[in-house]
């Protein structure tokens, strides 16, 4: 399944009810995989983003169709890019 990336900052609407942050991301959690997806990790962070999940998708359809879904609460705003493991990285290299 393809491995994406998303970057996440509260929003003025997430930032000021940031203790629920656990439970939406339990939430969110279950949503991903009512979809077919698996979250692999999230962690709160310091710096640019305040948030950063790593996830499968079963296609890049889902993974629009679970984003939108994320927006929509309002809680926060994500800049999401699909992530690739070292095996497989090195089979696109192997094509370069």
């Amino acid at each position: 399944m393809p491995k994406y990336m998303i970057l996440m900052n509260y929003t003025d609407q997430g930032i000021r009810d940031v203790k629920a942050t656990t439970e939406r991301i339990g939430q969110t959690v279950k949503v991903l995989e009512s979809m077919g997806g698996k979250t692999l990790g999230v962690y709160l962070t310091m710096g640019q983003y305040d948030l950063v999940a790593i996830g499968e998708v079963p296609s890049a359809e889902v993974g629009a169709a679970f984003l939108l879904k994320l927006g929509s609460a309002g809680n926060v705003k994500t800049v999401t890019s699909q992530v690739f493991s070292l095996d497989e990285a090195a089979a696109i290299l192997d094509k370069v």
